[in-house]
């Protein structure tokens, strides 16, 4: 059974700093592409960041320079490390991992920034 467990959410000031943890059972993330996504209320689920199985990343522009997406192969965790966060990145965060037609997403991780 496949499983990717989200955690670090959190409650930070505007300009703070939180680390986003995917842990995933079931799979080895080493070949699939790993996202994170998020979901603002009533907004649509937006997509953050992406990592490759080769390792090329790629972030969306809403978060270029604050947002890096990395993965550990042995921990089978990816990351979302985020900085200079800002009330527009309240979201609830999930992770998920894609192979072909095959997506799997884990249950989400509320960041709330306060202004």
């Amino acid at each position: 059974q496949v499983q990717l467990v989200e955690s670090g959410g959190g409650v930070v000031q505007a300009g703070g700093s939180l680390r986003l943890s995917c842990a995933a059972a079931g799979i080895a993330i080493s070949t699939y592409t790993m996202r994170w996504h998020r979901q603002a209320p009533g907004k649509q689920r937006e997509l953050v960041a992406i990592i490759s199985s080769g390792g090329s990343t790629g972030v969306a522009d809403s978060v270029k320079g604050r947002f890096t997406i990395s993965r550990d192969n042995g921990k089978n965790t990816v990351y979302l490390q985020m900085n200079s966060l800002e009330p527009e990145d309240t979201a609830v965060y999930y992770c998920a991992a894609n192979k072909v037609l095959v997506t799997y997403w884990g249950q989400g991780t509320q960041v709330t920034v306060s202004s």
